[in-house]
């Protein structure tokens, strides 16, 4: 079986004890470090720009995963690849060139990405599965966290795994939104590699066996 993989999202923390909250990821059973970046355009919030960004990369031991929810992404990729970034993914509704701009994530020498929103179909990614680490599968609407998840998301992600294998590609499936203890087993037997979770998580009473259960449910 591949390797299962753990990501807290930052987004979920307590933003006036950041540090106080990577930390306890460093020192947990988790894999990545989860970042929404948020513009406000794309999606209606806002979240870490850059000199916070800076921030929490001086603290993570961990691979960082960034999410980049905005418009343009391509005038930002270089930034955050040199500001500590171990993964970059980008929006395909955001991408009006996204050929072009996986090889500028990949030119700045991190992993690729690209997120689909819950109405974006997996075979909009037919033509460049070849060319992305990790397609990242919107759960939930973009935007805000301590949503309900969609069920439909076991459909896209068996319907993704069909295409990653009739490709011979070697893509990653991560999933983002409403992921708990009660579907993580179930999205990891699925087909999914990477699961995202952070108000079920940041919310609960001890993060730290929270985290541990959810890495449990990638064992069968």
């Amino acid at each position: 079986m591949s390797q299962k993989y753990i990501a807290p999202s930052l987004l979920a923390s307590d933003f006036a004890n950041l540090q106080r909250d990577i930390e306890m990821i460093n020192g947990s059973k988790a894999d990545w470090f989860h970042v929404d970046i948020m513009d406000g355009l794309f999606v209606p919030n806002i979240s870490f720009g850059m000199p916070v960004f800076e921030a929490i990369t001086r603290h993570t031991q961990k691979f960082v995963d960034v999410h980049l929810m905005i418009v343009d992404p391509d005038r930002f990729v270089e930034d955050f690849a040199k500001l500590g970034a171990n993964s970059i993914t980008v929006h395909y509704e955001a991408c009006t060139h996204l050929h072009r701009i996986l090889q500028v994530i990949k030119q700045a020498g991190v992993k690729t990405g690209v997120a689909l929103n819950p109405h974006t179909p997996v075979h909009a990614l037919r033509e460049v599965i070849g060319m992305i680490d990790m397609v990242c599968i919107m759960s939930v609407n973009p935007g805000f966290g301590g949503q309900t998840f969609i069920e439909n998301t076991y459909n896209k992600i068996a319907e993704l795994k069909e295409l990653i294998l009739a490709k011979n590609a070697t893509t990653l499936i991560e999933i983002d939104g409403g992921v708990t203890d009660l579907n993580a087993r179930k999205l990891f037997k699925t087909g999914a590699d990477v699961l995202v979770s952070g108000s079920f998580i940041f919310k609960s009473k001890d993060p730290l066996e929270t985290i541990e259960n959810l890495k449990l449910r990638s064992s069968k």
